[in-house]
């Protein structure tokens, strides 16, 4: 009955402490059947051993060095997954050729490049353009800058269209604190960018 204490006597827990590191199932089928506990279920069995602490010392994990248990087995031939089996050489129908081209959900265009992918150690990988082309142009973006789009347009990916800025700069473009840089008339742009960096340059000496 749910709810109900279940009475154990001294010689069962013994039994289940001396072979608690068997398999649970395993060594639950053999109490039954030595004791004639019928209505001690496997759940009943798994709660009692947590309670005590009686633990199997398996953690379910491959430990360092231990060698799989299919080590140099072949997987048995099956004709339905070998057709969808990619062959040696094969090149999914999906892949994109090298330099294309997608736009990004913040709207700067994105392109496959020949770098290696940071996070998967892969050959190529998918990066902003414009940020491909200035680094092309000016070397590799210095630590804490980023770069700044000077027309407003992110498609526009002409390096001489970006500038490498302090991060810390951005803020004071983003309409923050005053009217924002991208949204600003073409002959105000760079009266805007001017008075950022001055402020920007200011704090850094007051910081100083």
């Amino acid at each position: 009955m749910k709810g109900r204490w279940i009475e154990y006597s001294a010689e069962e827990l013994a039994w289940i402490e001396a072979n608690k590191t068997k398999v649970r199932r395993k060594a639950h089928a053999e109490y039954v059947g030595k004791f004639g506990r019928s209505d001690v279920s496997l759940t009943n069995y798994n709660a009692l051993c947590k309670r005590k602490g009686w633990m199997t010392g398996r953690t379910g994990q491959y430990e360092p060095g231990q060698e799989p248990m299919n080590k140099g087995q072949k997987m048995p031939f099956n004709a339905n997954s070998a057709r969808t089996q990619f062959k040696k050489g094969s090149v999914p129908p999906n892949r994109l050729p090298m330099w294309s081209e997608r736009v990004g959900k913040d709207g700067y265009i994105e392109m496959k490049v020949p770098l290696e992918n940071p996070h998967t150690g892969h050959s190529t990988r998918f990066m902003h353009k414009h940020r491909y082309l200035w680094e092309q142009a000016n070397g590799p973006l210095p630590e804490g800058h980023a770069l700044k789009c000077l027309d407003g347009d992110r498609t526009n990916t002409d390096p001489k269209n970006w500038e490498a800025v302090p991060r810390a700069l951005l803020p004071r473009l983003s309409g923050r604190w005053c009217q924002g840089y991208d949204d600003a008339p073409e002959e105000l742009k760079p009266t805007l960018m001017a008075t950022a960096k001055l402020k920007h340059a200011i704090n850094e000496a007051v910081k100083k």
